[in-house]
């Protein structure tokens, strides 16, 4: 049923080629993966200053929604956070500077909101969900075993010559 020309050659010669030239290439793309992530290096203290860099903007949701809980109006607050966030990533972005959007909304009045309660709201850990969790059941449960299965293979280096 998966083959609708079936009994025929008509598509055969295709077949042949593609199939193969497919695993080919698959090889190749993952032996061009091994290669580059062999290098890796994780810089976890830039990860942090990317992270306090666009955490604010993200956690302005959360920010708004808590200042209209404490009675604020939904679409002045708006549109002060859309102000206040245009000016941080300014900073940010076109002159290098420290993101200092959560200084501006904790002094701006009409949020009525310390720093201390603003640094709570942009805690990491708020936005990631359970991402930590999945991410751990899924290199027990599904990484690991095929590593340890195919461990004889993944010691084998590839070769890149460019």
């Amino acid at each position: 049923a998966t083959q609708w020309l079936e009994r025929t050659l008509d598509d055969s010669a295709n077949r042949r080629l593609c199939i193969p030239e497919a695993f080919l290439a698959t090889d190749g793309i993952l032996n061009l993966y091994a290669n580059v992530a062999d290098g890796l290096v994780v810089y976890p203290n830039v990860i942090r200053s990317h992270l306090e860099s666009e955490l604010p903007f993200m956690a302005t949701e959360n920010i708004l929604m808590d200042a209209v809980k404490r009675g604020g109006d939904r679409q002045k607050l708006h549109e002060r956070i859309r102000v206040h966030s245009m000016a941080a990533a300014g900073i940010v972005k076109e002159e290098g500077g420290k993101n200092d959007l959560l200084d501006r909304i904790a002094a701006d009045p009409a949020f009525g909101v310390t720093r201390a309660e603003l640094g709570r709201a942009v805690r990491p850990e708020r936005f990631v969900g359970r991402a930590p969790q999945q991410t751990e059941e899924f290199l027990k449960e599904k990484v690991r075993p095929v590593l340890e299965k195919y461990r004889s293979v993944a010691e084998e280096k590839p070769e890149i010559s460019v």
